[in-house]
Formats: structure tokens, C-alpha cells, sequence
């Protein structure tokens, strides 16, 4: 409805229909984060948690449908799972722009319960979203490097045990667990950098992804693999605003997780650790290729 517009109208437009909407829908979350904060720990506390994921999954879906009636994206959504609003999943996906975000919530709409994911410490800042993020308990990660950790060896773990913290605070919540295993967005750059041994994938990071797995347990509904495709190539928020991404692939298998993955000591069997990171390089290798494979049937047409 809005391609007749120059790109930068047309991104200015979408962008404050976005922003309109984030703001009409932090007042009633602000609202219920407050009596969450008021309220013990405990079954209506619970019940509050679930009050909030209920508005900000709606204030996610009002954003995806903006998206269809005044942009046009081709989207192509494969879903070849079980998936319910009262269950509880993890997710691993690839990682290539913000943009992720949006297609995520358009590919699992209502169907599922609203997603929470790690996100940096430094976000806690961002304007209306900061608060709201951290009211749905989403765990606020922050990375030390090998030289903080080398002059203060007590900082090593820190990261797991806020992920150990974030999954006790919603194991009893339905529940989208989100991990980008590559702990980044791909880039060609960093991609030639780590000396990847795959095409369109950096590296998995496995042990925040276990001690999440840890974490859960196996009452764990099941692992969703998401594999995310710009056929047109990964664009920006603004270039996406813009009206410049066409097309979206998103494909969802569902995975059951093995048995032994939940029983273990990531952090000191160095038999385990080995046998969940070969658990994750598989599934990665799978994933690549199924990428590479979405890619040409993209290009092709079918």
C-alpha cells in the first residue's frame, strides 16, 4: 500500500506506525510489571508473568500485521511442527540482522507462546523496550573477554549462571525459548575471521545452549530448529522499513532432543562437553546445508 512512496517516506511511515503501536502497548505492561514487582514470589506472580508475555505477544502480532497490510514481503513460512501457546520450547536459529526478531514473530504469530530471549546487559537501556524486556524476564547477558576473565578469573561462568537464573524464573510459564547459537549476526567478515567450516553459518557456541537445555529439563515440549533465509540477501531494520526486503524463507523442523544431552556437567565432564558440542556441529551441518538448499530453490523459482 505504501510502495507508490520514495523508500525514505515510506521508512519514516512504517517506523512511526511501529512506534505508535510499542507505545500504546507499554502502557498496560508497564502497569502489570508493577503489580508483578509487588506481588511475592509465587502462583499469582506466575499468573501476572503470564499477563505480560499475553500483552507483549499481542503488541508483536498488531506489528506483524501493520507489516502485511502496508509492506510487501513475500512470505514464505514451513512449519513442520507441534507447537501450542501453553507449552514450552527451545529454539536455535541462525543470526543475521535485527530483522530476525520480526520474522520470528510472524512465523509464530499466536500459535506459540511469546518468546524470550538473551539479550545484552547494555539493552536495559533502550527506551520503552529496556523495562519491558526485563519485566518478561528476559536474561540480561553480560560478556566478559578472555583478558577481563584472565584478571578476574571470578567473572569465568558468570554468563551460565544468569542463564541457570533466567530458565528458573520461567520454568513454571509457557515458554519460546530463543538462542542464536552463533552468539552473533553473520557477516562475511566474521565469518572469514573464526575460519568457519561452514558456508552461511559462524560457529555455534554450545555451552550457553546447554546449560539452557540443562536448565529446562526435559519437560522441555520439544527443540525447534529454525532456519531463516533472505533469498535477496539480509538487509538492516531501516532498509527493511524501507520496503527493501521482498522475500523471507523461514523453515521449522521439530527435533527431539536425546536423552543423555539432558544428563551431564557441561562445564566440568570434558566427556560430556565433547559429546554435546559433536550433538551441535551436526545439527549445524545439517542446518548449512539446508540453507544452501532453501537458497536455490529461492533462485529458482520453486
Amino acid at each position: 500500500m505504501l510502495s507508490v512512496l520514495p523508500a525514505p517516506l515510506h521508512g519514516a511511515v512504517i517506523m512511526v506506525l511501529l512506534i505508535v503501536n510499542t507505545v500504546f502497548w507499554a502502557v498496560p505492561v508497564y502497569l502489570m510489571i508493577l503489580l508483578k514487582v509487588l506481588t511475592p514470589k509465587g502462583g499469582l506472580r506466575d499468573r501476572i508473568s503470564r499477563g505480560v508475555a499475553w500483552l507483549a505477544q499481542h503488541w508483536a502480532v498488531t506489528n506483524t500485521l501493520l507489516v502485511r497490510v502496508f509492506m510487501r514481503v513475500e512470505w514464505d513460512i514451513r512449519i513442520d511442527a507441534t507447537v501450542q501457546p501453553g507449552g514450552q520450547y527451545l529454539v536455535c536459529a541462525n543470526h543475521q540482522t535485527w530483522n530476525d526478531i520480526f520474522v520470528l514473530m510472524t512465523a509464530f504469530g499466536r500459535r506459540a507462546p511469546f518468546f524470550k530471549f538473551f539479550i545484552k546487559q547494555e539493552l536495559i537501556w533502550v527506551p520503552i523496550l529496556g523495562l519491558a524486556w526485563w519485566g518478561l524476564d528476559y536474561p540480561f547477558m553480560k560478556r566478559y573477554s578472555k583478558e577481563q576473565i584472565e584478571k578476574n578469573p571470578a567473572l569465568k561462568g558468570k554468563d551460565l549462571e544468569t542463564t541457570r537464573k533466567a530458565c528458573e524464573a520461567f520454568k513454571n510459564q509457557p515458554a519460546l525459548v530463543l538462542n542464536f547459537l552463533e552468539g552473533t549476526r553473520f557477516t562475511q567478515a566474521k565469518h572469514d575471521k573464526q575460519g568457519s567450516p561452514y558456508r552461511y553459518l559462524l560457529k555455534p557456541k554450545a555451552g550457553g545452549f546447554a546449560f539452557t537445555l540443562s536448565a529446562l529439563g526435559e519437560r522441555l515440549n520439544s527443540l525447534l530448529d529454525v532456519s531463516i533465509v533472505y533469498p535477496g540477501g539480509a538487509v538492516g531494520f531501516w532498509d527493511f522499513a524501507c520496503g527493501r526486503m521482498r522475500k523471507v524463507v523461514v523453515e521449522v523442523r521439530q527435533l527431539q532432543v536425546p536423552h543423555e544431552m539432558y544428563q551431564g556437567d557441561y562445564e566440568n565432564d570434558p566427556a560430556y562437553r565433547a559429546r554435546f558440542q559433536q550433538w551441535i556441529a551436526s545439527l549445524w551441518s545439517q542446518k548449512d546445508q539446508r540453507i544452501g538448499e532453501l537458497l536455490a530453490q529461492a533462485k529458482s523459482g520453486a
